[in-house]
């Protein structure tokens, strides 16, 4: 199965203006940053992808376990070799935050600096992380696979999007 067409985005346009007496200066910014992938295993490439819309329940916890265990949308096992993409996007309508770490035990390392390190995205935000290179981050099965996802407090489920794509080599 091939994967094609990969191209991640990440564009910003704003417009800064400060009313003057005679003038309103402004200073516009438009700027857009395209990585695209080509299908593969090497630098600039990538062929698998994982895609979902999640719910935690109030205080909950997930292991997204990189390493056989999640299933694209054709219902094939995905065993990622490295990660070259996270993507982490709460719902704007979620109460608590949605935590994404490097466990302890098991992470994938190279996403975060260190096992335990982490990142909270609020409602309405996101998260991502992008490494092209041929390294992305490595998977090792068993003890080198595992992406964390915790809702932050207790009361209310989050809801979270996730898009993971990396190499099976």
């Amino acid at each position: 199965m091939a994967l094609t067409r990969t191209r991640l985005e990440v564009r910003l346009n704003a417009t800064q203006t400060k009313p003057d007496d005679l003038s309103i200066p402004q200073d516009t910014i438009e700027y857009l940053k395209a990585l695209t992938f080509a299908d593969g295993a090497g630098a600039g490439a990538a062929n698998l992808i994982f895609h979902d819309q999640r719910v935690l329940a109030a205080s909950g916890t997930e292991n997204l376990d990189l390493a056989g265990v999640l299933s694209d949308k054709f219902g094939q096992a995905l065993t990622f070799a490295r990660v070259k993409a996270v993507i982490v996007v709460a719902a704007a309508a979620n109460t608590n935050n949605v935590q994404v770490a490097q466990p302890a035990a098991n992470g994938v390392p190279g996403i975060f600096l260190a096992a335990g390190d982490g990142i909270s995205v609020q409602p309405g935000g996101a998260f991502v992380w992008v490494a092209p290179s041929a390294a992305g981050a490595v998977v090792t099965p068993a003890t080198g696979d595992l992406l964390t996802v915790t809702n932050s407090a207790a009361g209310t489920s989050v809801t979270y999007d996730v898009l993971i794509l990396g190499a099976a080599t």
